[in-house]
């Protein structure tokens, strides 16, 4: 790995979410799907978000862009990107940022391409919509974005329909939707899932350059921690709607501070001696209805001490990371390298 074991030196911040809490009107009553979200993108930087399934990193992004479904979704907290509150912000502001400012990469391709239009016209229409352009010129650059991303034979997949393409190739068509604009920020959930080993080796070289080439804040939502590693400079892990973790890539893989990251790590196979059984963290991430009071992690932690049931909040540790666990200076946790 290439990043420095250290804080990275401040940039422009981009994106700043302060206190972010979704909950959704349900039969059951309001459930908090999150709660106390702080974070910051800056400029061109690469940030990964990681955790099981179900601890809200996707509806953080969605949320984002305001695409949860607005009668059964509260947005509480603040979410400046450039000056502009994405939680209060009018619809036409909001039409002006997505897809030009801020691009999204959709976990499912299949339910976010429209199936009566070409994936072209789709990719050219954001284009069109956005930049003062006229129809051959869009049709050139959507072209060269299906290019990009490594789709054979470009100009006769324009004119091709999704159900025509593999699923791996919708998952590229809609990178290249999500990157035709230039956006300033990315947000990406699990962009590279259905691509084999080479395309997503592909894929993530063109995240990173187009990162660094055009200062492109990229937002990467992931299950996989070795993609993290290659691709991102910070991460942030998230538990039961908290982020638990906020630490440089390096520091968070060598000698994490909160047990849950430490158990992720270590539950990876390839950390494992061979023929020996493989590490996993007990019981899964409690439903919406059923969330324990104080740290969340409690009922699963191997660590979990008296205190622990105290609700817990985000504290800085003397290298600048953050975390949110009140025994983190006393523990000695096992990381990638362990």
């Amino acid at each position: 790995m290439s990043h420095a074991a250290t804080m990275p030196p401040a940039r422009q911040t981009l994106l700043d979410v302060r206190n972010l809490g979704i909950s959704f009107a349900t039969a059951a009553g309001r459930l908090q799907a999150t709660r106390d979200v702080s974070f910051s993108v800056a400029r061109g930087e690469r940030i990964g978000v990681v955790g099981e399934s179900g601890c809200g990193k996707t509806i953080t992004g969605l949320s984002l862009l305001r695409l949860l479904p607005q009668t059964i979704t509260t947005i509480d907290g603040r979410l400046d990107f450039d000056g502009v509150d994405l939680a209060t912000c009018t619809p036409k502001q909001l039409r002006d940022i997505r897809g030009r400012r801020i691009g999204m990469i959709f976990q499912e391709p299949m339910s976010a391409l429209d199936p009566v239009f070409t994936v072209g016209e789709q990719i050219a229409e954001s284009l069109r919509a956005h930049r003062n352009i006229g129809k051959r010129e869009a049709r050139d650059r959507a072209i060269a974005a299906l290019n990009a991303v490594g789709i054979a034979a470009p100009e006769r997949r324009y004119d091709e329909y999704p159900h025509q393409l593999s699923g791996g190739m919708r998952q590229r068509v809609m990178i290249a939707g999500a990157m035709i604009c230039s956006p300033q920020l990315l947000i990406a959930d699990e962009p590279t899932t259905a691509l084999d080993v080479t395309v997503q080796a592909q894929i993530l070289e063109l995240l990173r350059d187009l990162s660094e080439g055009s200062h492109m804040a990229l937002l990467f939502i992931t299950h996989d921690l070795g993609v993290v590693a290659e691709t991102c400079t910070r991460m942030l892990t998230m538990y039961a709607g908290e982020i638990i973790e906020d630490a440089p890539v390096d520091l968070a893989l060598e000698k994490p501070l909160h047990p849950y990251t430490s158990g992720l790590l270590r539950a990876l196979p390839r950390l494992s001696a061979r023929r020996s059984a493989l590490p996993s963290i007990p019981g899964r991430v409690p439903p919406l209805t059923q969330m324990p009071q104080g740290c969340r992690f409690r009922p699963r932690c191997a660590y979990a001490r008296a205190g622990c049931e105290a609700e817990q909040q985000m504290r800085a540790a003397p290298d600048g990371r953050r975390v949110r666990c009140w025994r983190f200076e006393t523990l000695d946790l096992p990381g990638a390298t362990a």
